[in-house]
């Protein structure tokens, strides 16, 4: 009996141990070096943490609130990527959009790069349901500075932004409308600041 109590702890003795060893390779592949403070003797760490956003705590009056605002969650974690993309996809083509001398070179780059987006992008943005949709537009004004309605004057014409704001009036969307932090869109506005501290 003995000899198996001494089997089984050396066992546990040998798992420890290789335990101890591997996390000691993990530490060795993943040292943070931070700035310390010394007060009164002893090391205290300096480190910079990231910003919290902290809001009051949601209270919901009833279960179809609570469905609503979870579903608006839902919808915002899907769209807003698309409009970080447009952002960073509108800086980069707007230099070279300026670079070009003609209005045929800029039509040209504007339907090259339409082109490359619809293959891109085309299949997923068209799976969005019609309240994803409004909430990328309400977005990209919230990224960019400006509606979709403005964009579509500036790259495509007024007759094309026209066209694509009699598309939206149908389907009860507005390519003009603005994006409000502090009004109608509050709730859209928290919920993205929760989305980018990655708190939600």
């Amino acid at each position: 009996m003995r000899f198996f109590r001494i089997i089984q702890w050396g066992i546990v003795f040998l798992l420890f141990s290789d335990f101890v060893y591997a996390q000691n390779q993990a530490d060795a592949d993943t040292i943070v070096v931070t700035k310390t403070v010394i007060d009164n003797g002893d090391t205290i760490p300096n480190v910079v943490l990231g910003e919290v956003i902290i809001f009051p705590e949601k209270t919901f009056k009833n279960r179809y609130q609570a469905w609503r605002y979870r579903k608006l969650v839902r919808d915002l974690k899907k769209v807003y990527p698309y409009a970080k993309l447009a952002k960073k996809k509108l800086g980069q083509m707007e230099k070279e959009f300026l670079e070009l001398e003609t209005e045929k070179e800029r039509k040209r780059y504007v339907k090259t790069i339409e082109k490359q987006l619809m293959d891109e992008f085309g299949d997923e943005l068209k799976k969005l349901t019609i309240t994803q949709g409004r909430l990328l537009l309400k977005l990209i004004d919230r990224e960019i500075g400006s509606t979709s309605y403005v964009l579509l004057q500036e790259l495509r014409g007024n007759f094309s932004a026209f066209f694509w704001q009699s598309i939206a009036r149908l389907f009860g969307s507005d390519l003009k409308s603005e994006y409000d932090p502090q009004g109608e869109d509050r709730m859209i506005e928290r919920i993205v600041l929760l989305i980018e501290h990655n708190q939600i």
